[in-house]
């Protein structure tokens, strides 16, 4: 799931180097955090007018993980 969190924001923002994805353990309801951190300059490019951007990542996350039978949420720093 690091991968394709990953991936999806390295398409988006110009300094790739900078994309960087910090996972939590699972807490007592079973979900797993993942911390997306980009450049401050890159994060409009993540989020999106309005976070659009940002609700899509977490739809394609979600439905990812329901495909392994994980819960997980995704959080940008």
């Amino acid at each position: 799931m690091e991968k394709l969190l990953i991936a999806i924001a390295a398409g988006l923002v110009e300094d790739k180097d900078a994309v960087r994805v910090d996972r939590d353990e699972p807490n007592e309801e079973g979900v797993i955090v993942y911390h997306l951190h980009v450049a401050p300059d890159d994060m409009g490019r993540v989020i999106g007018k309005q976070g659009k951007i940002a609700k899509s990542i977490r739809s394609v996350m979600r439905a990812g993980a329901g495909r392994l039978g994980e819960k997980i949420m995704v959080e940008i720093d």
